[in-house]
């Protein structure tokens, strides 16, 4: 096909045209809406560096799922805020914690929405790492026993699925084994398989009060330099039986996202994480560019690039335009 014979514009040339031959649809049955529980009564705290985005007590968070459900949002991603931190995260895996009241609470108002939790332990112990501290490192395998014992938690609550984020070695197995111990083999789990120490987390630590009180995660999260191991990674998370595989952040990971696409079969999730957010937030605020249409182009980049689903702070307000 050579021009002048051959002429690209002429599918471009109306509205019509343009939408009858669009290679990826961009959808609210895609998204999921990230959630941040908070212990008290009556509070809604704006994050400051996520305008428009809250820590909420439970009756609070119930009203804005409710207000997700009626978007057509499918589910929400929570993530808690306990009273209390210690140094094995004890709230996490409690029958009386702030996701465990949370997921009952969003269930008795609006059973329908999916409600996913995040299984990890970082906003709940005192040093802000993802599992137990041992000679001034995460030990992996005792961990391992926390996480599961999480996972069954939420999944007692009534959470209809479960999305480990800790990046432990073998998690995934563990939890499948709990819940399958436990009669929750029904419980699906969403594992944060490629999961980068991205500076792009720097507003949900804001978020969910989870920052590291040493050092860093970059002994269990990935290098943002590697794309072969993503595929690892990913791999080792079907072996354990995932259900989802997830890669976060997004933006900047797109090439991971298309990598796993072509050789997994398994719905594959993009997170579209924090810093992103905010980063769009900033500069729309200044004027420098069109909030919606660059939101959009950046979901619409992500799908394109392979995801099914698209964790986002940007659902809402994406779901009001499509």
């Amino acid at each position: 096909m050579f021009f002048p014979e051959y002429r690209a514009r002429r599918l471009r040339r109306t509205p019509n045209l343009r939408r009858m031959v669009r290679e990826t649809a961009l959808a609210v049955d895609d998204f999921i809406y990230p959630m941040f529980s908070i212990h008290g009564e009556d509070i809604r705290r704006e994050i400051p560096s996520m305008p428009g985005i809250y820590q909420q007590s439970i009756e609070n968070l119930v009203m804005e799922a409710c207000e997700v459900f009626d978007l057509g949002i499918p589910a929400i991603m929570l993530f808690g805020l306990p009273e209390k931190k210690d140094a094995l995260g004890s709230d996490a895996y409690s029958d009386d914690g702030i996701i465990q009241r949370t997921i009952a609470a969003i269930k008795a108002e609006v059973p329908e929405l999916t409600v996913i939790t995040d299984v990890c332990l970082c906003e709940y112990t005192d040093h802000g790492h993802c599992g137990v501290i041992k000679e001034g490192d995460v030990d992996n395998d005792s961990t391992l026993q926390l996480l599961a014992a999480e996972a069954l938690s939420h999944a007692r609550a009534g959470a209809d699925m479960v999305a480990p984020s800790d990046m432990m070695d073998g998690r995934v197995a563990a939890i499948r084994e709990m819940l399958d111990a436990n009669e929750f083999s029904h419980i699906p789990i969403m594992s944060y398989a490629v999961k980068y120490a991205s500076a792009f987390y720097g507003p949900f630590r804001d978020a969910a009060d989870s920052a590291p009180q040493f050092g860093d995660r970059h002994s269990y999260q990935m290098d943002p330099a590697n794309r072969r191991e993503a595929l690892r990674e990913a791999a080792l998370d079907v072996q354990e039986c995932t259900d989802f595989l997830m890669v976060k952040p997004a933006m900047a990971y797109l090439d991971i996202i298309r990598d796993l696409r072509d050789h997994f079969d398994l719905p594959l999730a993009a997170y579209n994480v924090s810093g992103e957010y905010a980063m769009l937030k900033a500069a729309a605020e200044k004027g420098w560019i069109d909030h919606d249409r660059v939101m959009l182009e950046l979901l619409t980049g992500m799908k394109r690039a392979g995801a099914d689903l698209i964790i986002t702070y940007h659902a809402k307000e994406a779901a009001r335009l499509l």
